[in-house]
């Protein structure tokens, strides 16, 4: 027991400072938001478009929801109109803020007072994997470990809907796990608010359109959050998370 805790002490603190410090270094592979230039696309070239497999971009404009980050694009561009950025805060309030307008994105914005007052200090989630493949599960579950500690803003996940503030939906919402996932929200006491974590959730994933999913949860349930990635990075979503409690501006 004694070599334990010294062993433990020797240690020292293992939680990483963000937000308060400076956000862990993310790899020189790590694909964050990509950027779209417009002005170097030639006319009629399908090259981008053409490779992609969930039809994010299109019209001069490329959506986040969509996009899967597979890079592809920013490959088969001849004039390097695409370009993946290291930057992870991506998370949107609204579904169409997660399409480029101008000069960028919006990023979410906190709730409102009254609802800052309700969760702020203290949001209790159900996570409902909706027919996901078990990243974005994956990586959500990292917020719990002792280098994020997600649980010192006062975010924790729950086993029952019946104690939970809200739902944070991975998966496109299969058919098989429609009808679970309405239960779950039903069960859930209101007011409470849908975290939608990855484009599965947010619009399907490499699984639109196919007949069996519902590419994504905004059908079923309003999303109040939306965390773009294949799987996003638990950077990306702890942002979200805080930005929408007012944690960060």
């Amino acid at each position: 027991m004694l070599k334990v805790l010294w062993t433990r002490f020797k240690q020292g603190h293992r939680t990483m400072e963000y937000p308060a410090g400076p956000a862990p270094e993310l790899p020189r592979r790590f694909l964050g938001r990509p950027k779209l230039d417009a002005s170097l696309c030639m006319v009629g070239c399908p090259g981008c478009s053409s490779v992609c497999p969930t039809g994010a971009l299109g019209g001069g404009k490329l959506d986040l929801g969509k996009c899967i980050f597979c890079g592809a694009c920013a490959a088969a561009c001849p004039e390097q109109a695409v370009e993946f950025t290291r930057e992870y805060r991506m998370a949107a309030r609204r579904r169409e803020d997660l399409v480029a307008q101008g000069d960028g994105y919006r990023l979410a914005e906190a709730l409102e007072a009254k609802s800052r007052q309700l969760f702020g200090r203290s949001l209790k989630l159900r996570q409902v994997s909706a027919g996901g493949c078990n990243a974005c599960e994956a990586d959500v579950n990292v917020l719990n470990t002792i280098g994020w500690d997600l649980g010192r803003f006062g975010v924790q996940f729950v086993a029952s809907p019946r104690h939970a503030d809200g739902l944070l939906v991975t998966g496109p919402v299969s058919e098989n796990m429609r009808p679970a996932l309405l239960k779950t929200w039903e069960a859930v006491p209101s007011p409470k608010l849908v975290i939608a974590v990855g484009s599965c959730a947010i619009a399907g994933g490499p699984y639109r359109g196919h007949p069996e999913a519902h590419d994504g949860c905004g059908k079923f349930l309003p999303v109040d959050l939306f965390i773009p990635g294949c799987p996003p990075h638990p950077l990306t979503t702890l942002d979200g998370i805080l930005r929408l409690l007012g944690r960060i501006g």
